[in-house]
């Protein structure tokens, strides 16, 4: 039973919608109504094939009894418990759940794990911890914070300051002494490349400029995606992220990884931090920790950043940073429950299982109108269109109404269409996006 049971057109006006242009889609809103499995069901009884996992989030499938069952269960036991100065027992238990999985090779995983309620709080919460580890090292100089041009880190003031997507900043201030490296985007050498691309690994030596510019002794971290999901799929050059780690190995930054949509299976490992062989010191994620079912993030640090925080006495608070809603007893027991799934049904692999016919059949789409590069890895494809003269986004803004139309959800940036399906997708749905999104390129002007 939906909890929305009104009739299929509720009033729009009360609800300011995110990230939505609010008085175009009113006009002619796209509602859904219901989810199970890989589709969605819209008001009007359509059913939706899910391309997006939601919005990266729900990569286990939707409509998921055994999490529904667990939430149920813990809020009928115990809703809400306090996190500051008091504990309740299933947050410890998720933890070292966590840690089990936890990114990073065996005998260094990054292990101690911080709750916070999204992948915005996340990257805040990642980037506080650095500051505060540079501070307890006795490095206070280093207040300095690297992102990446394209960069996303969520809405907060901090991840809008190291994020590099235009839009997001545009109207906001910035903390100051934020700067960013390029971004590795190269369609001219990169263009409909399956899997990393073979040029850019140079790119890495942008931190080098800005170590040379402001200091190694006032930067404190450096934050990339290793896969940068919402500016359009964009992936890491061989070698990259590789050099990346060196050069903050020789200089003394700390490196976090923006995991919030890699996470939990999405590239065909735990993490991507697995996935490329590279460990940074934070790991920040979200979305799939919980199967999107309950808002809920966690900042994963490694033994050298977390036991440097943990001197002086043993009555003072280490890190002056929480939420209310860190480590809430429902989202925990939604987040075991989610990793007893991915465990029981192998989804933290079935990528790298699914990819060669999944990268096939996204590159299948090449010679189609407008089509100018397609790059995918892992189980995530993006798909970059040529942009209208002066009108940039509104060609793939078309698609996306269309593909909706014919029973398809995609995701949009710009004009570039970016998909993230559930991993319990099977390979004759490849067929049904392909067909569904091929056709509405071709109709598209």
């Amino acid at each position: 039973m939906n909890a929305h049971n009104k009739p299929n057109t509720p009033v729009l006006d009360s609800y300011w919608m995110p990230f939505t242009a609010n008085r175009q889609f009113k006009a002619a809103p796209r509602l859904l109504a219901s989810a199970e499995g890989m589709h969605y069901t819209s008001v009007d009884g359509r059913r939706i094939l899910d391309g997006t996992a939601g919005l990266w989030c729900v990569n286990a499938g939707h409509g998921r009894r055994q999490i529904a069952a667990a939430v149920e269960r813990q809020l009928s036991t115990m809703d809400f418990a306090p996190s500051f100065q008091m504990g309740h027992p299933i947050a410890f238990d998720f933890a070292e759940r966590l840690a089990e999985i936890a990114p990073g090779p065996a005998g260094a995983k990054l292990d101690r794990v911080f709750f916070t309620g999204s992948g915005s709080e996340s990257v805040d919460t990642a980037l506080k911890i650095a500051l505060a580890y540079q501070r307890a090292i006795g490095q206070g100089t280093r207040t300095r914070l690297i992102g990446r041009e394209r960069g996303y880190h969520g809405v907060g003031f901090g991840g809008i300051s190291v994020g590099g997507i235009l839009n997001n900043r545009r109207v906001f201030p910035q903390l100051p002494g934020s700067d960013h490296l390029r971004h590795t985007h190269d369609l001219a050498r990169n263009a409909f490349v399956k899997g990393q691309p073979e040029h850019g690994a140079d790119l890495a030596d942008d931190l080098e400029r800005l170590v040379a510019l402001h200091g190694a002794e006032t930067i404190a971290a450096c934050i990339v995606e290793p896969v940068a999901g919402s500016t359009g799929v964009l992936i890491p050059p061989k070698g990259y992220l590789e050099r990346l780690r060196a050069i903050c190995d020789k200089h003394g930054i700390l490196l976090i990884f923006d995991e919030v949509i890699t996470g939990f299976g999405r590239l065909g490992a735990a993490f991507a931090t697995d996935y490329f062989g590279v460990t940074p010191d934070l790991v920040t994620t979200a979305k799939g920790l919980t199967n999107g079912a309950i808002p809920m993030g966690a900042v994963f640090a490694s033994r050298k950043v977390h036991d440097a925080m943990m001197q002086g006495p043993e009555s003072q608070i280490e890190l002056f940073h929480g939420y209310t809603y860190s480590g809430h007893p429902a989202a925990c027991a939604a987040g075991i429950a989610t990793l007893d799934i991915y465990r029981d049904e192998g989804l933290m692999t079935r990528a790298a299982e699914l990819q060669e016919d999944w990268h096939e059949a996204m590159h299948s789409l090449r010679g189609l109108p407008h089509v100018i590069d397609i790059r995918t890895i892992g189980l995530i494809a993006g798909i970059e269109l040529k942009s209208r003269d002066g009108a940039p986004g509104a060609r793939a803004y078309d698609v996306f109404v269309d593909c909706f139309e014919k029973g398809l959800l995609i995701r949009v940036t710009g004009d570039i269409i970016a998909f993230s399906p559930p991993l319990i997708v099977e390979k004759q749905q490849f067929g049904e996006i392909v067909s569904i999104l091929g056709d509405a390129l071709k109709r598209v002007q």
